[in-house]
């Protein structure tokens, strides 16, 4: 692909209708450059910046080596929450610590809930990078303070605070501690749907028992997240009310109970996701085969997980696979 100059991309921004080809220009702009693009940006029509602005977290979601760190920054402030929404999305995978306080800005004082539901679930990887001890103690404790703050801010819209808890559940806190419990006795199902996220995501197993019960509500999002968190917590005690859920009626809680077996593996475990590789919903093939993988990676000897891997690469319906296969998890 021919480098554009920044000329020809702005001009390209101008004509209102820019192209894939000269949105990848964008990518890893330096920040006189990024200012140039947004002084053009601002006097686009809303709805051109919205499609760029989607336009651009989908290439990045594509294409690893993009980076349009710069523009989202930028973007942050633009008048329409639809594509500061946008810009938040498309940090994601940023770690940089300067976007603390920018997130935490967002957090307590943009005026569109969506931004700032968004922004609290990306605080989320600051809060866990500062609880691995990955970044200093002042972001990592601004972080903290800000979703606290949105969590128990009883005029702040449900979403921001369920999202917020979700991203808090990173810390071992007896404050958070606290919150989930109360999150779990809250009478809006929602948030008591993110209390048992949250419950997983703590790696605590005080909440085991919380967790397994939920496997049998009859809402399929709370069974759900009981199952992830069932997997997440690694509860041996749950492999067999996963394995029924394995036949939920609801695909998703389906799938969530086979990648739950695969992290917390055994002999049973590993039967049924091995028998579900075999069924005839490829949904259901292609989860049982990412978590026999992470079984094996996890729980099993390292040649067991290579020989699976190598395996995995060959043609599915090879018969000479599944007779590996029967041999290899044959109890």
């Amino acid at each position: 692909m021919k480098r554009l100059t920044l000329e020809e991309v702005l001009e390209n921004l101008r004509s209102g209708e820019p192209s894939r080809r000269t949105l990848y220009h964008l990518s890893n702009l330096e920040r006189t450059d990024a200012e140039q693009v947004w002084k053009v940006w601002t006097g686009l029509p809303v709805a051109v910046r919205r499609k760029m602005a989607q336009m651009m977290v989908d290439i990045a979601e594509s294409d690893f080596e993009v980076n349009f760190g710069e523009i989202f920054r930028l973007v942050l402030q633009d008048e329409d929450a639809e594509v500061r929404l946008a810009a938040v999305e498309g940090l994601w995978e940023d770690d940089d610590v300067r976007l603390v306080p920018v997130l935490t800005g967002l957090l307590l004082q943009d005026p569109s809930a969506e931004v700032r539901a968004a922004a609290a679930t990306s605080l989320g990887r600051f809060l866990l990078s500062g609880e691995l001890g990955k970044i200093r103690p002042r972001p990592h404790r601004e972080a903290f303070q800000a979703l606290l703050t949105a969590c128990t801010n009883e005029a702040e819209d449900l979403e921001v605070r369920r999202r917020a808890l979700e991203s808090l559940a990173y810390s071992g806190e007896e404050v958070v501690i606290r919150l989930i419990r109360a999150a779990y006795q809250h009478p809006d199902e929602r948030m008591r749907i993110s209390a048992v996220f949250a419950m997983g995501r703590s790696a605590d197993d005080r909440w085991a028992v919380e967790v397994m019960r939920e496997l049998h509500n009859p809402n399929p999002a709370m069974r759900y997240e009981a199952a992830r968190a069932c997997g997440e917590l690694a509860l041996e005690d749950a492999v067999p009310e996963l394995v029924s859920l394995v036949e939920d009626v609801d695909p998703e809680v389906q799938e969530a109970a086979i990648w739950a077996l695969g992290q917390i593996g055994g002999d049973e475990a590993r039967r049924v996701l091995n028998a579900c590789r075999r069924s005839d919903n490829e949904a259901i093939r292609s989860a049982a085969r990412d978590a026999l993988r992470e079984l094996e990676f996890l729980h099993g000897d390292l040649g067991a997980f290579l020989l699976f891997d190598f395996l995995e690469d060959e043609e599915e319906d090879d018969e000479g696979y599944w007779e590996w296969e029967d041999e290899h998890y044959e109890e």
